[in-house]
């Protein structure tokens, strides 16, 4: 690694984002990985798919080895400006509908939906027995 390593910002770094020019974040540091993009035993698709982000809980995540880590010092180009990284986004959960304790509401259509088809059918057996012909 250099001694004097460039800082680079996050809006730069995310640019770097095609296969032919794919820039990682991990662990505060830069790392240009186009010339291991056909390499990767995960494919070039697990390489972009952490471009654009600091990629370093995607990286720890899959458990590298050693011989890896180590690989990374090839690779390494400078670090990165931390104050440029977006913070990131808090989960925010879907709006829920609220809570109806009685469910008076769903009782009656349930109720509805039984007796209204037997109501037609009382009605047809009716009309049947009226109209019948002795």
């Amino acid at each position: 690694m250099a001694s004097d390593p460039k800082i680079h910002k996050f809006e730069d770094v995310a640019k770097h984002n095609q296969t032919k020019d794919c820039w990682l974040i991990i662990n505060g540091k830069v790392y240009d990985v186009t010339p291991f993009m056909d390499d990767h035993p995960g494919g070039d698709e697990v390489l972009l798919s952490a471009t654009g982000k600091d990629a370093t809980t995607d990286f720890e995540d899959v458990g590298h080895s050693d011989s890896a880590r180590d690989m990374m010092d090839k690779y390494y180009i400078g670090e990165i400006d931390v104050s440029t990284v977006p913070l990131k986004r808090t989960y925010i959960p879907p709006q829920q509908a609220h809570y109806n304790p009685d469910k008076t509401p769903e009782f009656v259509i349930k109720i509805l939906q039984f007796l209204v088809p037997l109501l037609i059918l009382g009605l047809a057996f009716v009309v049947r027995h009226y109209t019948k012909k002795d």
